[in-house]
């Protein structure tokens, strides 16, 4: 396979080495992985072995992931609506906590109860379990009636 030009897909992607997490070097790794490039077509041609290539894609994963949970984090504390559901709440009570929380700060939910219910149970993951939720978890929303859900 060919390798596609790195420095002509970061540029349309807007990548700025200064603004970023991610190494100049990284990104590069990671465009071109996006591209479906195979790790021994970017070690020939960045010049490196394949397991530096393994080494500095594993690495600029885990800093996109560290910027994802910052972001979200920072979600948290701007979100005008914050609550924690308790373990051993019923899921189907979750809506009606959301709505009542979301009232009481003049914010629009943008989801039903059914659909709310279903997106708090699977960005929960395991701390919901049926319709019992397992171990205390944080449901913000944004002042654009986004709903986000931590654990």
């Amino acid at each position: 396979m060919t390798v596609p030009d790195a420095d002509e897909l970061l540029e349309r992607a807007g990548f700025d080495a200064e603004e970023s997490v991610l190494t100049r070097r990284q990104a590069e790794v990671l465009v071109l992985r996006e591209t479906g490039a195979a790790q021994a077509d970017i070690a020939e041609e960045l010049g490196t072995s394949r397991a530096n290539v393994s080494s500095v894609e594993a690495s600029a994963r885990e800093n996109v992931a560290k910027a994802r949970e910052t972001v979200a984090f920072a979600e948290v504390l701007a979100a005008p609506v914050r609550l924690t559901v308790e373990g051993g709440t019923d899921l189907y009570d979750v809506p009606n906590m959301v709505y009542s929380a979301c009232d009481d700060a003049d914010v629009k939910v943008n989801y039903t109860a059914p659909e709310l219910m279903k997106l708090v149970g699977d960005a929960a993951g395991d701390a919901v379990h049926g319709r019992a939720v397992q171990r205390d978890i944080t449901v913000t929303v944004t002042g654009d009636g986004d709903v986000r859900v931590r654990t």
